[in-house]
């Protein structure tokens, strides 16, 4: 690290590139970055911590900088380009996060699904008990002044996790993702395994998982779920509407009784990696009891507002298995309402591998709606469309425009859970913007 540079961020509106510039500037160094000029739900924090973004330009490359990369850019990208023909240092976002957890007690949190929420969780309990900094990947970043933990989503896509070595891991599960890069399921498993040597401390990993379950690794593996397998379990699990309460037993010894007021099964093993690891740490079972309880979640996982009659919920959810977690929460929460599904598909190539499984999982609300496929900068065009998804779809499939989404003004006293990775927000304001109209007009 050095204090005599700016650290320039090409990207810095990404959600794991704006935690880091968050970090960073915590930490007492110059920060700066470029990006679209459209909106994201990431600059907030930016703005509030004044880091100056600027719009994508080759003029913002000068001596004096030391570049970070976004993954989402390759090297031809101007301000790239320019800082490689200056000689100026250069980063890629993986490459410098690994640096930057030495010498903290590291857990990295990796999986297709869960791991954001999971490192919420842990970055909360952890700060409740000791100076912590994290990075989450919903945008959020923290520089703690002599911290004695760092906590941070490891992301397997293009194997990026494999430019770090943590003390600990904790993995939600293996599943085919990414189907632009990975080949299929043994692919990805190598990748977790190879991230599982570099761990140095031990592992915990959700014991329901086929793939985990045949993790070979140096370290030590602690499986955390439900069955008596489990080296940490959850027993007497209760799910209510206002969250889940459950006890924890750690080879056949009692940790305690647990109360989150988060929603959905994947959230009570959420806490259970959490309590695992906090437990290796010696951390005291009282006080991860009382931060757990405190815990309101990350940004767009489950979160909710109320407009008129109405409750929206958004969320991240872009896989079957994330689509499946959020509507169980939502059932667990809302048990007499009507659960509306309004699911953006994020990228052309996971709609087509895993079409028949994005049909199972919404139909597990009471009506669907979907919008078009959101192309990412990765894929701007496939061979598949939301009409596809459709037609497999037997609790509706109505294709919502920005422009009317009209049709979901027929639902009264019920909730609407919007989905997807891309920009589904959009799609919510236009429906919300619709809702405030008419309760103008009602009144």
């Amino acid at each position: 690290m050095d204090n005599a540079t700016v650290y320039h961020f090409v990207g810095i509106k990404g959600s794991g590139m704006s935690a880091l510039a968050l970090i960073l500037h915590d930490k007492g160094f110059k920060v700066q970055g470029s990006d679209i000029t459209q909106y994201t739900f990431t600059q907030r924090g930016l703005e509030q911590a004044k880091i100056k973004v600027m719009p994508f330009d080759e003029a913002n490359i000068h001596e004096g900088l030391t570049v970070i990369a976004g993954n989402s850019f390759t090297d031809d990208h101007p301000e790239i380009k320019k800082a490689r023909e200056m000689g100026l240092p250069v980063y890629r976002y993986h490459e410098f996060l690994g640096h930057l957890i030495e010498g903290y007690t590291s857990i990295g949190v990796a999986g297709a699904h869960g791991k954001t929420s999971t490192t919420g969780l842990l970055s909360h309990v952890l700060s409740g008990v000791a100076p912590t900094s994290y990075l989450i990947g919903d945008g959020t970043g923290k520089g703690t002044p002599n911290a004695r933990f760092f906590v941070y989503e490891a992301d397997e896509y293009r194997r990026h996790f494999l430019a770090t070595k943590p003390d600990y891991a904790i993995m939600t599960n293996i599943d085919f993702d990414h189907p632009d890069y990975y080949k299929g399921i043994d692919d990805v498993y190598s990748a977790f395994e190879t991230w599982s040597n570099q761990v140095k401390k031990g592992i915990f990993a959700w014991g329901d998982d086929p793939e985990l379950r045949k993790l070979k690794t140096d370290v030590p593996v602690y499986y955390y779920g439900t069955k008596d397998r489990d080296d940490f379990q959850a027993k007497n699990i209760k799910r209510s509407t206002t969250g889940s309460n459950f006890d924890v037993y750690h080879d056949g010894e009692l940790l305690g009784n647990f109360e989150i007021h988060l929603y959905g099964e994947h959230n009570v093993l959420n806490s259970l990696a959490v309590i695992a690891v906090a437990y290796f740490e010696k951390v005291n079972m009282d006080e991860i009891k009382h931060e757990l309880a405190d815990f309101k979640g990350v940004k767009r996982r489950f979160t909710e507002r109320k407009m008129a009659d109405m409750t929206i919920i958004d969320d991240y959810a872009h896989h079957p298995s994330e689509i499946k977690a959020t509507l169980d929460a939502a059932r667990q929460k809302y048990p007499d309402k009507e659960i509306i599904a309004v699911f953006q598909p994020h990228t052309f190539s996971r709609t087509i591998a895993l079409m028949d499984d994005f049909a199972k999982s919404l139909n597990l609300a009471d009506k669907v709606y979907l919008t078009n496929i959101f192309s990412s900068a990765r894929e701007s065009h496939g061979a598949v469309s939301s009409k596809d998804l459709a037609a497999k779809i037997s609790k509706g499939g109505e294709i919502l425009t920005v422009d009317n989404m009209s049709p979901l003004l027929d639902y009264h006293d019920a909730v609407v859970v919007f989905m997807g990775a891309g920009d589904v927000q959009k799609y919510e304001r236009s429906y919300e913007e619709l809702l405030s109209h008419l309760s103008l007009k009602n009144n």
